[in-house]
């Protein structure tokens, strides 16, 4: 148990900033619904961090790759923590909108630098149990941040939801810097040349150059990203789904959110439970495609207990899903380009993200909220189908088989 110390301290810092964000994540939905009683206000936001992402995946990778991976991840904590504490006192959308865009920036440097530190803090034997337990530990603030944020919002005020986020990252790094340095003594930890245009065109290069020798990876990758960025598209117009279409208030909107996240720590403490016997496989295919089948029963629901069903199934089979993947990834990445690799794809991701939500949002506004959204669930089917296909041919075993060691990129 001695070997897990330092990861399951990890996962407690993440866990207290995930529990912040989703205590967040209600009252900022419903403050810009509030200040400006538009739908496509509030799934605007849902633009902002792809937005982000595009100034700053060109050119972020070069730099994860090249710093101390912690020393990052305390600094973006706090400075998001920061940002977040002004929010409350702005009275602006464009204001918030902003600030919203200022952590995005950061949060791009962060995602990318957790998932190389967390694949050298891990071996590989044991990523798909860390994942697991990450997983559960995710869910459990799904769980509790919306109930949380729902009493502080119906006894005090939406403004103190958010600033408990912004002290949650002030704790995380406060957490992280009790971990050990992974990159102490690594050179390429250290940036010992300026980082220019020359260097950032040839990391390009080289995360062109290994997505040609990893097809087979890229594409499931390609897919199963698909399917996260309908989702996230569909998850823009939650909100105005549950206010306008299914008509409940803002109590039950925080217990339908609840709901989801009841639905996904029992998922994640099922997996957390069995992943040591359930192959990536199993893991990967059974959670996309059962979690886009709950999307599907969320939106063609016209109540609240459809909805609740909906979220639970998606809420259960999406902590497989996201415990297989994230060991995938880590398994077939080499972890020397890996913030490279990370930053490169989100920039190509942010560009699709912004249309895909960008046309959701205006076909909403254009048709029926509940059409366009049970449309794009049903899309996510089949992609995910046709992602089973792919996992489970027969020649493709070996690539999800654990590994006990990274391959080197120069």
């Amino acid at each position: 148990m001695h070997g897990w110390k330092n990861p399951l301290l990890y996962i407690f810092g993440i866990g207290v900033s995930n529990l912040g964000n989703w205590i967040y994540l209600v009252a900022i939905n419903l403050l810009v619904l509030r200040i400006t009683g538009s739908p496509a206000a509030v799934a605007g936001m849902f633009i902002i961090r792809p937005m982000a992402v595009l100034l700053t995946n060109s050119w972020s990778g070069s730099i994860i790759d090249r710093v101390n991976k912690r020393k990052l991840m305390i600094a973006a904590d706090c400075i998001r923590g920061l940002l977040i504490f002004v929010i409350p006192w702005l009275d602006s959308i464009w204001a918030i909108y902003s600030i919203m865009f200022l952590i995005g920036i950061t949060g791009a440097f962060f995602g990318p630098t957790s998932m190389t530190y967390v694949t050298k803090l891990v071996p590989p034997e044991n990523r798909k149990q860390f994942n697991s337990w990450f997983s559960f530990t995710t869910s459990g603030a799904a769980l509790l941040g919306p109930a949380i944020s729902g009493l502080l919002i119906m006894y005090m005020d939406i403004r103190v939801s958010i600033i408990i986020n912004a002290i949650s990252f002030f704790v995380c790094a406060l957490v992280i810097y009790f971990l050990p340095d992974v990159d102490q003594g690594d050179d390429a930890a250290k940036i010992s040349d300026r980082i220019s245009l020359r260097t950032i065109i040839g990391d390009w290069a080289r995360v062109i150059s290994y997505g040609k020798s990893a097809k087979y990876f890229i594409l499931i990758y390609l897919l199963f990203q698909s399917v996260m960025m309908i989702s996230f598209a569909l998850d823009s117009q939650e909100a105005t789904f549950i206010k306008q279409v299914i008509h409940l208030d803002d109590r039950n909107y925080g217990l339908l959110i609840s709901v989801a996240g009841a639905g996904y720590l029992a998922g994640s403490t099922a997996a957390a439970l069995t992943s040591r016997r359930m192959s990536l496989r199993m893991l990967i295919s059974l959670g996309i495609l059962f979690s886009s089948v709950g999307y599907a029963m969320f939106y063609s629901a016209s109540g609240f207990v459809m909805a609740a069903i909906g979220f639970i199934v998606f809420g259960f089979f999406s902590s497989f899903a996201n415990t297989g993947y994230s060991t995938f990834f880590q398994n077939s990445v080499p972890v020397e380009m890996m913030g490279r690799f990370s930053s490169t794809a989100s920039l190509l991701e942010g560009i699709a993200q912004i249309l895909l939500t960008l046309l959701l949002g205006f076909a909403a506004e254009l048709l029926s909220v509940q059409a366009v959204c049970l449309i794009g669930a049903l899309l996510a089917i089949v992609i995910s189908t046709f992602l089973c296909f792919l996992i489970y041919i027969p020649s493709k075993i070996s690539h999800y088989e654990t590994k006990t060691s990274s391959a080197n990129v120069t």
